[in-house]
């Protein structure tokens, strides 16, 4: 079994991946034992890997949440740009010779118009905030790496994903803490949303999960690939949906405080080139995904 190392194991995606990796189809990598490190302190990545130099890497942490970006970009960029740098030359220090799996984000591509749609690979990233600008400028980073180093560097840009486990702070799991609190008679019968009349590509994280682990077989280096379902759902449809799987009445409330500003109408990727290069393709029907978002939130409130 190859070695791998994950950066964020903490988080939403590495929390799933880590248990995906510890079951029978977690395939054929063995997971590097996480110890304390900052992105930031190249020192404590050094530690990290002074037993065990990993065969391969997916480097998901990061700072991820935009309004946070916002009130510290710097602290962003150092995070996000910086802390790639720094994970790349500890990496070099240790001699890997491997496949680093850069986690990117969707984000990137900013504003796109609708006639652009689906969106592809080749799309000239517009970042519209600091988040997505220091993603950008780590993606540039890993694949001037991919350039003068023998290493395979594979980028994926993943669009919306959804799971238990995932913070209130984006939407699908926000509306589905809510419900199971109304299910509870924890707070009144009313759901307060944002612009819900838009249209997002989600994908269940447990599929995001298999296009890494395939990315990391097939992935070509140097290359960028959309992790996306391929299809536009709109969030007043999904949310109509965990109405009814929760069984309750409520009433919609738009709340000023979770608009977004700039926001775009209508988002959806194409993974026709993940597909076509790995074989991949989403495994999980979307109303399962709702579901266990909804039974993970009344796990959590009880």
């Amino acid at each position: 079994m190859g070695k791998l190392l994950v950066t964020g194991l903490g988080g939403f995606v590495g929390g799933h991946l880590q248990s995906r990796l510890a079951s029978q189809d977690g395939g054929d990598w063995q997971l590097i034992p996480e110890r304390p490190h900052d992105l930031t302190d190249a020192a404590t990545l050094d530690a990290w890997m002074a037993e065990e130099c990993p065969d391969a890497v997916i480097h998901l942490a990061g700072q991820t949440f935009v309004p946070e970006a916002f009130r510290a970009p710097e602290r962003t960029l150092q995070v996000n740009l910086l802390g790639t740098l720094n994970l790349l030359q500890a990496l070099k220090r240790r001699g890997f010779e491997g496949t680093f799996l850069y986690v990117s984000s969707g984000d990137v591509y900013g504003q796109v118009d609708e006639d652009a749609l689906p969106i592809i690979e080749t799309r000239v990233p517009q970042p519209r905030n600091p988040y997505a600008v220091s993603k950008v400028s780590a993606e540039l980073l890993c694949q001037q790496w991919s350039y003068s180093e023998p290493w395979r560097i594979i980028v994926v840009r993943p669009f919306n994903h959804v799971g238990a486990g995932q913070s209130e702070s984006f939407v699908i799991s926000g509306v589905a803490r809510q419900l199971a609190r109304v299910r509870l008679g924890l707070q009144a019968p009313r759901l307060e949303v944002g612009d819900i009349d838009v249209s997002r590509d989600f994908l269940d994280v447990q599929d995001v999960i298999e296009a890494y682990l395939r990315l990391l077989k097939y992935g070509r280096n140097g290359e960028v690939y959309n992790v996306c379902s391929g299809q536009e759902r709109r969030v007043r449809d999904l949310i109509m949906e965990m109405i009814e799987e929760a069984g309750v009445e409520v009433e919609l409330v738009q709340d000023p405080a979770r608009l977004r500003r700039a926001e775009q109408r209508r988002v959806v990727g194409s993974a026709d080139k993940l597909r076509r290069e790995t074989g991949w393709k989403p495994g999980i029907n979307f109303k399962e995904t709702l579901r266990r978002v909804l039974s993970d939130w009344d796990a959590r409130e009880r």
